[in-house]
């Protein structure tokens, strides 16, 4: 018997690490009898289409940096040049997949009378690590796309105030707008290019990558103190100024210099 369960946690070891050299989520493989471990339902796995592939790209965890831009920071009461970088999180089903060159549906949430958008840069992780050295950051790095941190602003102040946790105003369904993912073999790294968001055709925000407080780089290093990141996590790298409210039949249309714009509809 001793032989046996040997054997099959081997084989169990050996189908795993086949897995993580592929790249790919394998089920959970029972040690002694290699049964595959039986649960009452099945959870749909939140993915994003990877550009120029027929693979798709899983999404774990997504954070976002608050008040990354000196501007925003300063409009939303903070000082930008003594505040270390923060860090939220949305769930993985907030994707919402916004495809290029078509306007897509984005349907107003319950609850709020003040719904924000927000305009991002957003990196994809392919490679975990904790205290990722920062001349090492950008090799973890996947690809990238655009985003939209929507946010119920507010709910956000009202918890805020009241010292309680906002995950409400900013972690619900769908208030994470995205485009698809484009890998770094074909599209590089973002220090610098403009990035701004229209409403209905008039600019609402606007300005350049290289206004960050924090790089992407800088972000990743930072994070992974706190957090072991894991491929499949997305961080929204932050939004310049002027942030504000749409309501329904808005037309938002976002841009990111050497990606593909993203067009979304509030209904």
């Amino acid at each position: 018997m001793e032989k046996m369960n040997r054997r099959g946690l081997l084989q169990a070891a050996g189908v795993m690490a086949a897995g993580a050299v592929a790249g790919c989520a394998l089920p959970v493989v029972a040690a002694v009898d290699e049964r595959r471990v039986r649960t009452p339902f099945e959870v749909a796995q939140t993915t994003v289409p990877i550009v120029g592939s027929t693979e798709q790209f899983p999404v774990r965890r997504i954070y976002c940096i608050g008040r990354n831009y000196a501007a925003h920071a300063r409009e939303m009461g903070s000082d930008p040049t003594r505040e270390p970088p923060f860090f939220f999180q949305k769930p993985s089903d907030a994707v919402q997949y916004v495809a290029p060159d078509q306007t897509t549906d984005h349907p107003y949430p319950s609850l709020t009378k003040n719904y924000h958008y927000e305009i991002e840069l957003v990196a994809a992780i392919s490679k975990g690590g904790r205290n990722i050295p920062l001349d090492q950051a950008l090799q973890h790095v996947f690809g990238y796309t655009i985003g939209l941190d929507m946010t119920r602003r507010d709910l956000q102040r009202e918890m805020g105030e009241q010292k309680k946790p906002w995950e409400i105003g900013k972690s619900f369904d769908r208030s994470a707008p995205m485009g698809p993912i484009h890998p770094v073999a074909q599209i590089g790294h973002f220090t610098k290019g403009s990035i701004w968001l229209k409403v209905n055709g008039q600019v609402k925000q606007n300005a350049d990558l290289q206004q960050m407080i924090w790089s992407v780089a800088e972000q990743i290093s930072k994070l992974s103190e706190a957090f072991e990141l894991m491929p499949g996590d997305l961080i929204y790298s932050g939004t310049p100024e002027n942030v504000g409210p749409v309501v329904r039949g808005d037309v938002m249309e976002g841009h990111i210099d050497r990606l593909p714009n993203l067009s979304v509809k509030v209904v």
